[in-house]
């Protein structure tokens, strides 16, 4: 759906543009004039025209009517035209960034409102891509953004990974299916000078995290002839990068039977699999196990999955994070290093800093911050959306307690 045909305007109320001329790309239903507008006269993702109350046209967004988060902005100019050129100008953008960033065609393409192209989220490896559509507004207008994508990259594959909860937040179907060329399960790509494959079909999210890759790069700074324990290791990312960069050894405990697997073959494929061992267990049961036995390690990566989901979250999340927190510290030595990272988006870096503060109180150990850790360049942050800069975390060093 373009808007070749004339578009519905949508009646914000007086002043309620603010958010709009700061920057943002949202509008909430509370700040729509209803009067005006009625929220029931608009289809799921219909494309909209904004209005300010004084009649003044802001630009072109698409529109739920049944989500508090009502209206995401796609262009500033009213008379753009929502179609291929559209998608290709944005993807062109998008690419020139991840170019300039990377010697290596592996990256996050597109990051949602990172890259002005609210709802959807395209991670690249090599030929293939695997495209994540959030939101009805982008699902209506996904052929246009999958034909600019052929058109831009010619890619040998396109995965659809709509599987997201967030989808039946839309009223949108789960699904995942090969929308273009061949069907791939399983990916190469290389990352820090390091091989993986990754699983794209049942992986988590699209198979890849590209969002710690810098992350990773600083952690492997600490980490040359040490027992380092990677928890939540998923398929190895962190801790097969600190087998290649020295470590003596490298355990990769998760809950996962299926991301261990992979995790040993990516081992095999990069010729570190004697100094790998793979645990599969909860993370805190298994770090009990450590503390009841005296088994320190020298570093230990931290990288759980989120804790707090939504705002109302908050208090319950931070609380698990502090528990988690407490283990780890007591399956340190003095002198030992801790990498932790929070993917949470209503966890601030700051908030992360007092978890882990008290968390250190609580088990007597002493801390200094020797590096704070964000998400890759691939993820870029929008200035007016806080919510774009998602990914934190420290890197700790322990100190003797007086």
């Amino acid at each position: 759906m373009a808007n070749s045909k004339k578009l519905a305007k949508l009646y914000l109320k007086n002043n309620e543009e603010r958010r709009l001329l700061a920057g943002h790309l949202w509008i909430y239903s509370n700040e729509i004039d209803v009067a005006k507008s009625p929220l029931k006269s608009f289809q799921n993702g219909e494309l909209v025209k904004i209005t300010s109350a004084r009649g003044a046209e802001l630009g072109i967004g698409y529109i739920n009517p049944h989500n508090l988060l009502a209206v995401r902005l796609l262009s500033r100019n009213p008379n753009t035209s929502i179609n291929i050129d559209f998608f290709l100008q944005h993807l062109k953008d998008a690419l020139l960034l991840r170019e300039r960033c990377f010697e290596q065609p592996f990256y996050r393409l597109v990051f949602g409102e990172g890259d002005y192209l609210p709802g959807v989220v395209i991670d690249r490896f090599g030929d293939v891509l695997v495209v994540q559509i959030t939101t009805c507004g982008m699902d209506n207008l996904k052929s246009f953004l999958l034909d600019a994508l052929i058109k831009l990259i010619k890619p040998k594959t396109i995965l659809l990974r709509n599987d997201t909860k967030s989808r039946l937040l839309e009223g949108l179907p789960q699904s995942v299916e090969t929308v273009y060329g061949e069907a791939v399960d399983v990916v190469e790509l290389c990352e820090n000078g390091v091989l993986f494959k990754a699983p794209i079909i049942e992986g988590q999210k699209t198979g890849w995290f590209y969002d710690q890759r810098q992350n990773r790069i600083l952690a492997n700074k600490y980490l040359k002839n040490k027992k380092v324990l990677d928890a939540y290791s998923y398929i190895g990312s962190f801790g097969i990068q600190a087998a290649c960069a020295g470590a003596k050894s490298v355990i990769c405990l998760d809950s996962s039977a299926f991301a261990l697997r992979h995790a040993q073959q990516n081992a095999l494929l990069n010729g570190v699999a004697e100094q790998m061992h793979f645990m599969e267990k909860d993370v805190p049961q298994a770090l009990k196990q450590f503390i009841q036995d005296n088994e320190l390690f020298d570093v230990a990566i931290i990288d759980p999955p989120a804790f707090i989901k939504r705002s109302k979250d908050i208090t319950a999340g931070s609380q698990a994070y502090q528990r988690l927190l407490e283990l780890v510290l007591q399956i340190l030595p003095k002198h030992g290093i801790m990498v932790i990272t929070s993917c949470s988006m209503h966890m601030s870096q700051d908030m992360l800093l007092n978890v882990l503060r008290k968390a250190s109180l609580r088990v007597g150990r002493q801390l200094s911050i020797l590096e704070q850790l964000h998400q890759a360049a691939d993820h870029p942050i929008h200035p007016a959306i806080a919510e774009t800069n998602y990914l934190k975390g420290f890197i700790v060093a322990l100190k003797n307690t007086d």
